[in-house]
């Protein structure tokens, strides 16, 4: 991993060096993305003009490159990336957040059929309930890794062309708008393309405000029920099955996969054990969690689990969410 660092690093200095001089327009995909945004979009040729402005004034930032192939989600254990979400001050933090929003959190679960616990998990996992939303500007994240990126630009060059339609119908001006290093917005953390198409107005006051507490609920909601409809939200179902890993899965067994991979009869079957309630049927997958020291971890993925890795395609995400869920609710149902 290091040397990998090492690697990055040194292909990035020629970048940087060249960053002050970085003028977006003059990029030849510049020429694709207006005519995308003229044809598929609409925009006129003063709106046109108002995106060359901005991609000449876009900074190229190298970093944030790095930042995206270096997630921790992809570089840490489960064992240290569990402590970033799921601590004593999250559950705290998390608590509190779920007594001031419990309006729209109650709607939430009413409408999506999600439970309060799972919303504010996957916003305290996010952002830490809107404390961290985003220092970059969304217009130079975008640009750099949708002109620059070595392996992902096509999706960050798309996330661009939906930034400035976003810009455009919400009347956000492109280079006041701030998020992550990878260009995802709100307490939410909304790339522009769900920005657009799941995001709700959940208070009902005219707008779409992924900063607003309640626009953000009801957004993370909705996302979970209808951005796909393979890992849709299932009411009143569980996230995770414990499992008694001694002896350890089967080496065969699939494990972590983005889909669940197999149903709980097929786990029976193949020595995993497993609560005798789940319904033989269940798309269910195995997880496995490293740990630097000691045996991994099991546990049975249900289909939930996978509709919040349609949030993050990550396991370590996914289970932070789910294990922070657990202590909220464990929190709040004590006496």
């Amino acid at each position: 991993m290091k040397r990998a660092l090492m690697r990055i690093g040194a292909a990035l200095l020629c970048l940087y060096a060249a960053a002050a001089g970085a003028d977006y327009s003059r990029n030849p995909k510049a020429a694709e993305l207006l005519q995308s945004l003229k044809s598929r979009y609409h925009f006129t040729p003063r709106q046109l003009a108002g995106v060359k402005k901005a991609l000449r004034q876009a900074r190229q930032l190298p970093q944030l490159i790095v930042s995206e192939q270096t997630s921790k989600e992809k570089v840490l254990s489960w064992e240290d990336y569990k402590p970033l979400h799921v601590s004593p001050a999250n559950i705290a933090n998390g608590l509190r957040f779920m007594q001031e929003q419990k309006q729209w959190l109650d709607l939430a679960q009413q409408r999506y059929g999600v439970p309060p616990e799972v919303v504010t998990a996957l916003l305290g996992v996010e952002t830490k309930y809107g404390v961290y939303t985003g220092k970059y500007r969304v217009l130079d994240s975008l640009a750099t890794l949708g002109f620059d990126h070595p392996t992902r630009a096509p999706f960050f060059f798309d996330q661009l062309t939906q930034f400035f339609v976003l810009c455009r119908d919400q009347g956000f001006q492109p280079g006041e708008m701030r998020g992550s290093y990878a260009g995802a917005m709100g307490l939410a953390q909304f790339m522009p393309s769900n920005y657009r198409n799941l995001a709700v107005d959940f208070d009902g006051d005219g707008s779409i405000d992924l900063w607003s507490p309640a626009d953000a609920i009801g957004s993370v909601a909705n996302y979970l029920v209808n951005y796909d409809p393979q890992r849709s939200w299932h009411r009143g179902q569980a996230l995770l099955a414990g499992v008694d890993a001694v002896p350890p899965p089967e080496a065969g067994i699939p494990r972590n996969a983005r889909m669940p991979a197999q149903t709980v009869a097929a786990l029976r079957q193949s020595g995993v054990d497993e609560p005798s309630t789940l319904p033989p049927e269940m798309p269910a997958g195995l997880l496995e969690l490293s740990h630097d020291s000691g045996a991994p971890e099991y546990w049975i993925a249900l289909p939930n689990f996978y509709s919040v890795m349609s949030y993050n395609p990550r396991v370590f995400y996914a289970m932070s969410v789910a294990s922070l869920a657990y202590e909220l609710k464990l929190a709040e149902d004590s006496p």
